[in-house]
């Protein structure tokens, strides 16, 4: 029996009562929504025996916690929190939760969240890899999530160090969407240093956890965000991974939640290769460019999606803005960027050596201004990288 639909805002009293539910230490979703099919509502559990909770399956101290409403002052603090930090929640039952994550292990009853609750009605692909990823790892993962971003997928990742945080920052980069499952609640910023970028995507995309507000990330937190990471999207691209990374868990869970598994392959010396590496072996898709993982999706999905620029009019696009950038200088930024390398960095002595006939004045111009384009990235200690691109 299905549970009835409820109107996607709720009342206070209506959110004190799920807030409650949700706190009942040893209820979970797997008892919580069997419960909800049966009473049909949260506020009628609330109004049952500890006779009747017992009868409908639940062990006697998560009966008793319920019966007695004890939870209600936790949930009027989270409420208060929920307020203070502009979050929302999104029940089980509210028209806006999303019926793929309907379909997971776990499903949580609610979610809360910061930012444009909309984004949860669209198509999202998950990104994920490794939190110490190489230049290699970051490059593809910029280009990649660009692209994709920009064909109209919501790019879906935890917030991490390393490719989560470069996946968010590329898709916003790109004037696309971008939500931030966390493993803390949505007020608890984890990594400290990535506020800002925190902000941003609570304006621009969404953050959106399962846990509690105030909730610290404690480790295991991070292995059950993945979930809903995976659950969240039609398929899920790892970057960079070691053999028994999160990333390779999230890759797991997306093959027993039947979703499309993508990798990038990696270098066959580096560890951080094993993870992608491995899923390609066992069948995973391969992914060279954006278009490898469109062409995957079906139809009915590309039809809903923004059409991506070709490979050819992306390098004549950067091609042209060379020129107009650079004026005279053009021919230098040209060669600056053959030099540069995607996977690694070549200090900027060894450029000035290669490139005698250009002064150093000239080259630390060009160079300056091929970041602004976002072209060339300056690495610690006067090193640099190519973005990677088509264009040399």
């Amino acid at each position: 029996m299905p549970v009835s639909a409820v109107q996607t805002r709720l009342s206070a009293e209506e959110q004190l009562h799920w807030l409650a539910l949700l706190m009942v230490p040893g209820l979970g979703p797997r008892r919580a929504i069997p419960l909800l099919q049966q009473y049909r509502s949260v506020e009628a559990i609330f109004r049952a025996s500890r006779t009747e909770l017992i009868g409908a399956g639940l062990p006697g101290s998560v009966a008793q916690t319920l019966a007695s409403g004890c939870t209600f002052e936790e949930a009027a603090e989270q409420q208060r929190r929920m307020m203070t930090q502009g979050a929302q929640m999104i029940v089980y039952t509210d028209p806006l939760y999303p019926d793929c994550l309907k379909e997971i292990y776990d499903t949580p009853i609610l979610l809360f969240a910061r930012g444009r609750t909309e984004l949860l009605t669209r198509t999202s692909l998950g990104i994920v890899g490794t939190r110490r990823p190489t230049t290699y790892g970051v490059a593809a993962t910029e280009r990649l999530s660009a692209e994709l971003a920009a064909s109209g997928l919501v790019i879906v990742s935890g917030m991490a160090r390393g490719i989560d945080t470069a996946a968010h920052r590329a898709a916003l980069s790109a004037g696309g969407d971008t939500v931030a499952v966390f493993g803390s609640g949505v007020d608890h910023i984890y990594p400290a240093e990535n506020r800002r970028l925190a902000d941003d995507i609570s304006t621009r995309g969404l953050l959106l956890s399962e846990f509690p507000m105030g909730s610290p990330g404690h480790p295991q937190n991070f292995p059950q965000r993945n979930r809903i990471i995976s659950g969240l999207s039609i398929g899920i691209l790892v970057v960079e991974g070691a053999q028994y990374s999160g990333s390779a868990i999230t890759a797991q869970l997306a093959l027993e939640q039947n979703r499309e598994v993508f990798a990038v392959p990696g270098n066959i010396t580096s560890k951080m290769s094993w993870a992608p590496n491995l899923l390609i072996k066992q069948g995973a898709k391969l992914v060279q460019s954006a278009e490898d993982v469109l062409s995957e999706l079906t139809p009915e999905v590309r039809r809903t999606l923004r059409t991506a620029e070709s490979s050819g009019q992306a390098t004549a696009s950067l091609e042209e803005e060379l020129i107009k950038v650079l004026g005279p200088n053009a021919p230098l930024g040209y060669q600056l960027i053959h030099r540069l390398k995607v996977d690694e960095s070549t200090h900027i002595d060894a450029l000035m050596d290669a490139l005698p006939s250009f002064s150093s004045s000239e080259i630390v111009s060009t160079l300056f201004q091929l970041q602004m384009m976002g072209v060339v990235r300056e690495m610690v200690g006067k090193n640099y990288v190519k973005v990677w691109g088509d264009a040399a």
